[in-house]
Order: structure tokens, then C-alpha cells, then sequence
């Protein structure tokens, strides 16, 4: 079964019982991508480390997006 037709079928039966609707499927990914976040960031200040990994990320993946860019230098 998949996402969508596990989804309809919540609908029908939150219908049937006279519940809400629940959320469709990624309506809430970007809320817990930046809870997750900021949880590992405030994990690695408890830790003593660094907190900034975003800029190693967002290198990274200039790199890997843009290979001719990061050929010089």
C-alpha cells in the first residue's frame, strides 16, 4: 500500500467516525527537519563541540553540486 493510499484510506475513516481529517503526507517534514536540527546543534554545544555545521554541509554539497567552481581553490 502506499503513502497516498494509506492516506485516503485514514480520510475515510476519520470520516466515518466523525474525526478530522489528518495532515497529508510531508505536510510537517520541514518543522521536523529543523527540529532535528537544532537538537544536534544543542547536542554539540552540551558536548563542547562546534555548532556550526551548516557551513560544512552547504561546502560539501557546493562542492559536489558545483565540481568547476572549487577546481581553483
Amino acid at each position: 500500500m502506499s503513502i497516498t493510499q494509506q492516506h485516503l484510506l485514514d480520510i475515510y475513516r476519520a470520516r466515518q467516525l466523525g474525526d478530522p481529517a489528518p495532515p497529508a503526507p510531508g505536510t510537517h517534514d520541514r518543522q521536523v527537519v529543523r527540529e532535528w536540527r537544532d537538537e544536534r546543534r544543542f547536542r554539540a554545544v552540551l558536548a563542547g563541540r562546534p555548532a556550526r555545521v551548516r557551513q560544512r554541509i552547504r561546502h560539501a554539497l557546493g562542492r559536489w553540486l558545483h565540481p568547476r567552481r572549487h577546481l581553483t581553490g
